[in-house]
């Protein structure tokens, strides 16, 4: 007996061929089965649910980088309320300087024309005894005894006390000029130690508002995206 596998177009043939008990005629036996061949063709709802889950990918992304944009601009903001603010410091210190300088060059004026003011006094002094004294010697007077004598010394003790208190007010201008220049300098300084601590707080709450706006981004992407998954699924069961 012989057996012939043949497959021919999709057709699948069986020969069997044998010899029985006094015949000498071959038995053939010829069986053809049909090849199942098909092609997958997806459904209008599977087309529609894959272009559901396609559009909300993208919406996802593009609140995903809406919110790297909110971040990047709060980062922005708060580098530049830094660098603003050390900026005013700089300038606000320099302009304090100036104005500190200005206050004791003010102040060494005014002290100095207290000292032109004394120095001028003790001139007045010396010519006024100047003429006293030729007076004296004019009149065959002593000019070291009696009224003009008494009147010298008069007119030093006055002079004396006016030199002393121009003397006071020239010490008393420097002085207070160091100290309304000093406190110029500080109170700039502490001023400026303010601005900046503000402007640190405000940088630190822009920080945390980009922190914030990233993570929320975030999760509303992840959640556009898994409810077109789950469009997604559900359409296809």
């Amino acid at each position: 007996m012989a057996v012939d596998y043949s497959l021919t177009a999709g057709r699948t043939n069986l020969s069997i061929a044998g010899n029985s008990s006094g015949s000498s005629a071959p038995a053939t036996t010829t069986s053809s089965v049909s090849s199942a061949s098909s092609s997958y063709m997806p459904s209008g709802g599977t087309m529609m649910a894959a272009a559901g889950f396609i559009q909300a990918y993208a919406a996802s992304q593009a609140q995903e980088a809406a919110a790297i944009n909110q971040q990047t601009g709060y980062m922005v903001t708060a580098r530049d309320n830094l660098v603003v603010a050390n900026i005013r410091a700089d300038m606000s210190e320099q302009y304090a300087m100036i104005q500190a300088g200005r206050t004791l060059k003010k102040a060494e004026n005014e002290s100095l024309n207290y000292k032109i003011a004394g120095n001028s006094l003790l001139k007045n002094m010396r010519s006024t005894n100047a003429a006293l004294r030729a007076r004296a010697a004019a009149g065959g007077v002593s000019a070291f005894s009696g009224s003009i004598d008494a009147l010298q010394i008069q007119n030093v003790d006055a002079t004396m006390r006016d030199v002393g208190i121009a003397d006071l007010n020239s010490l008393a201008a420097k002085v207070l000029g160091f100290e309304d220049a000093s406190a110029m300098i500080q109170s700039t300084s502490y001023q400026n130690i303010l601005n900046e601590y503000a402007a640190s707080r405000q940088s630190g709450q822009y920080d945390a508002a980009a922190t914030a706006a990233r993570q929320q981004g975030g999760l509303l992407s992840e959640a556009t995206l898994l409810r077109g998954a789950y469009d997604y699924a559900k359409t296809r069961g």
